[in-house]
């Protein structure tokens, strides 16, 4: 029995140590096994857009895995080791990232540089929530490509040898986001519905940038639960403008919606907030574009567009 144990006291003591040596060395893992520039990123989004403007040029992971929804997630161990040995850190900031103020005071020697993508593009709250302002700014394609301009310009002074070749990647990434923000201003300036009922209040930008109203069944977090007087108001918006479509998401639970749709006698469709993808909608191809314009297909569905 004292054996068994102090077996098990040496595996835990042994896995301690080697998260410790992450910490210690991270700088210096940095460069040790590739010349690519190492690059974390907080959640889905950022990881898609360092990935296209990076190329073969940069290994990105990001912080937030895939089918994990990122207002709530805590960064592991491995992943605070895995912070400390990038180059740099692409946050969206404005509060999506409760982990980032620790990140930040426990930055040290660590040469790890910090991006805020989301900085000073964030500038609205579209909840009911005082004094918080809405951090889902990459739903917008204008302000997307506002935040692939800001990863870009790091990557250039990351490796200034290669801008070229990130100069390159950026303009194809923001050649995309113009074609994509076109295709929504034509494809929604024709509706006989402007108004939509979201699971939580992501799409504000999205809304204020093609002329929509978004009415949210939460706040900014899908995890605060909505009080019985906001759900009876929402009922009664329904009714009043004739909603026919509640709009739930992938990661979260879709119990809500459907419950509304059913008292208001309406039908439910995916309006993908793309804070992350589960591994099977990854291995399935899907990403970024392929989302926001599955959410515009479905956009047009419930607005009723021509």
């Amino acid at each position: 029995m004292y054996k068994k144990y102090t077996l098990l006291a040496l595996l835990i003591l042994g896995v301690f140590t080697l998260i410790r040596w992450g910490f210690l060395r991270g700088n210096e893992v940095r460069r040790e096994d590739t010349e690519k520039l190492q690059v974390a990123t907080s959640f889905y989004p950022l990881y898609f857009f360092a990935q296209e403007i990076g190329g073969d040029r940069a290994e990105v992971f990001t912080v937030t895995p895939a089918g994990a929804e990122p207002h709530e997630y805590e960064p592991t161990a491995l992943d605070i080791s895995r912070i400390y040995g990038s180059d740099f850190l692409v946050v969206n900031g404005n509060g999506l990232e409760p982990w980032l103020q620790n990140i930040r005071k426990n930055l040290g020697a660590h040469e790890t540089q910090i991006i805020i993508a989301g900085e000073g593009l964030a500038l609205r709250n579209f909840s009911e929530e005082e004094d918080v302002v809405d951090p889902h700014v990459w739903l917008s394609p204008r302000l997307a490509s506002e935040m692939a301009t800001k990863i870009k310009e790091e990557f250039i002074v990351q490796d200034p040898e290669h801008a070229a070749v990130y100069e390159a990647n950026a303009e194809i990434l923001n050649g995309k986001l113009e074609a994509l923000d076109e295709e929504y201003s034509v494809e929604l300036s024709e509706c006989s519905q402007k108004s939509i009922i979201t699971a939580h209040a992501a799409f504000g930008y999205l809304a204020v940038e093609y002329g929509l109203a978004q009415v949210a069944v939460t706040g900014i977090s899908p995890d605060i639960e909505p009080s019985q007087q906001k759900l009876a108001k929402i009922v009664d918006f329904a009714r009043q403008h004739d909603i026919q479509y509640i709009f739930f998401e992938t990661l979260v639970s879709p119990k809500l919606a459907e419950v509304l749709a059913r008292e208001v006698g309406a039908k439910i469709l995916v309006l993908n907030p793309l804070e992350g993808l589960t591994l099977k909608e990854i291995r399935a191809g899907k990403n970024y574009f392929t989302e926001m314009k599955a959410n515009l297909e479905n956009l047009k569905i419930a607005l009723e567009c021509i």
